[in-house]
């Protein structure tokens, strides 16, 4: 089975750099601009396979604590996520992130992951050696989730021990697969019985992902100029593979026990926040909080007006500054 090579990166368009303000013309500016610095390398696992990995960290002020991200399909540490990741860099949460197998600029076909549990444990592998430097040791983890990154969250959770992470953000978490763009039952018996012969064919039907999650059409346009995010049709082995999870997932919703804060826009047509919702109902964890955002899309960092991200982004921040209260708290404008 061959790979498709990873495409080079480029630099955002003078429009991508303009939209969210006077933006420096490089990343290392942009860091800077936020008071943040920022770094990429290569990790590769016991396993042989290797992740391309980014970190944010706080150049003003102390670290407060660690905070592991996880993005979505076909999307990447890169472009819309680091967004996230500097604003909390900026209020003193060092972060990092890996592009998933077949991602961004990690080796592998494109958006081709049949196997979750190996990406789990090549995820847990490179979370573990961060926390494990010398310069990292005493600080509280936290894990971050976006979509199929969240549902990532929960599984790595429910693989742990319970006092392994302080907390988990899950955002619009992929916790069961929206019914709007979930194929039917006898499309999806098919569906897995193809896959067994031609698990990496790229034919599944599915509604364009960026314009039910995007809502901002300036932002949608920007999402479709990423070159590292796919946006080809879902490939059957990675379908298979999501919708097993999903429905493992969703039936271990009452063993959650982390403390998390789980974040959705009611009208999500990629995840389902009712699911959220029950996420919420059933876990059994002490501290646990919920927003449901009236009328906001799937991309809630991203792709909703700026007031409305600022929201969200604030949300998360004031959840982290409580449970960290016991360190230092930095003040600093918001970007």
């Amino acid at each position: 089975m061959g790979t498709q090579p990873v495409p080079e990166p480029v630099q955002p368009t003078r429009k991508y750099r303009n939209f969210w303000g006077n933006s420096p013309e490089t990343e290392e500016e942009y860091y800077a601009l936020h008071g943040v610095s920022g770094a990429s390398t290569h990790f590769t696992a016991s396993s042989g396979r290797s992740l391309f990995t980014r970190s944010w960290a706080p150049l003003v002020g102390p670290t407060r604590a660690l905070v592991f991200m996880i993005h979505g399909y076909g999307n990447d540490t890169g472009w819309t996520m680091q967004l996230t990741a500097t604003f909390l860099a900026s209020h003193g949460f060092a972060c990092f992130a890996a592009d998933l197998p077949g991602h961004g600029r990690s080796p592998g076909l494109r958006a081709f992951v049949p196997d979750l549990n190996l990406v789990l444990d090549d995820l847990q592998a490179f979370f573990q050696s961060v926390r494990a430097r010398p310069e990292n040791h005493g600080y509280k983890s936290f894990l971050f989730g976006e979509s199929m990154g969240g549902a990532l969250c929960l599984l790595m959770h429910l693989s742990m021990p319970a006092e392994s992470w302080a907390g988990a953000v899950l955002v619009a978490p992929m916790c069961k697969i929206s019914d709007h763009i979930k194929p039917p039952w006898p499309v999806q018996m098919a569906l897995r019985f193809v896959a067994r012969f031609a698990p990496t064919l790229a034919v599944v039907p599915t509604a364009d992902l960026v314009e039910k999650s995007v809502k901002v059409p300036e932002k949608r346009v920007l999402a479709m100029c990423n070159p590292m995010r796919y946006f080809g049709k879902p490939r059957l082995g990675t379908v298979v593979e999501l919708l097993r999870v999903t429905d493992e997932l969703g039936s271990r919703l009452h063993e959650v026990s982390i403390p998390f804060l789980v974040l959705h826009g009611s009208a999500d047509e990629i995840t389902d926040p009712a699911v959220s919702k029950a996420l919420y109902e059933e876990a059994r964890s002490e501290d646990k909080s919920i927003k449901i955002y009236d009328g906001m899309l799937h991309s809630l960092l991203f792709g909703e007006p700026d007031e409305n991200v600022a929201i969200v982004w604030q949300d998360i921040l004031a959840w982290l500054n409580e449970r960290c209260s016991d360190q230092h708290e930095i003040n600093i404008e918001t970007i």
